[in-house]
């Protein structure tokens, strides 16, 4: 089987060598599959490192100049806005730390901004990310609603390549 982390730039690969260690089982899985544009569907417990799995994937798309900067192409749904925060503060974690090495080897690392969006976010920030869309949009279905019942708002979606939706399944008796 093929290293799961060869799929990445060799500065990725060595930062998530250093701060986060050996890929975790649906990890090495899902890599192989995500690097070939496969769709995957990944469900597993928490702390597997699910989430991390189809971040780092976009991470490196942009530090490998596949994506373009300025341009929507990560869209992550969740169920809960108070858990797209804790989306948001776990992604800039990394991609703080990934900027950090790329500097550190004298070289550009993309300008990545992330930004959240619910049924609170102010009119000024959601007008100002029609203008300026972040590179990944946390957002709830709701929200999701409105932007793709919204012409104008659903523009910013049409270079959207990769979708991450979290669901919660009710325990079934």
């Amino acid at each position: 089987m093929q290293d799961p982390l060869s799929f990445f730039h060799p500065i990725i690969q060595k930062w998530f060598i250093e701060k986060v260690g050996e890929p975790t089982d649906i990890q090495r899985k899902s890599w192989p599959e995500i690097a070939v544009n496969k769709h995957v569907l990944i469900s597993a417990p928490t702390g597997s490192g699910k989430t991390l799995t189809a971040f780092l994937w976009a991470i490196n798309q942009f530090a490998a100049k596949t994506w373009e900067e300025g341009e929507l192409r990560v869209l992550y749904i969740s169920p809960l806005k108070a858990l797209n925060n804790d989306i948001r503060r776990n992604l800039l974690k990394p991609l703080f730390e990934i900027k950090e090495y790329f500097e550190k080897e004298g070289m550009a690392f993309p300008s990545i901004h992330v930004l959240t969006r619910s049924g609170d976010t102010p009119y000024d920030e959601r007008y100002k990310m029609l203008r300026n869309p972040p590179e990944i949009l946390i957002t709830t279905p709701e929200s999701l609603n409105i932007i793709l019942t919204s012409a104008n708002t659903r523009r910013i979606l049409s270079k959207v390549s990769t979708v991450i939706s979290f669901n919660v399944y009710p325990n079934f008796v």
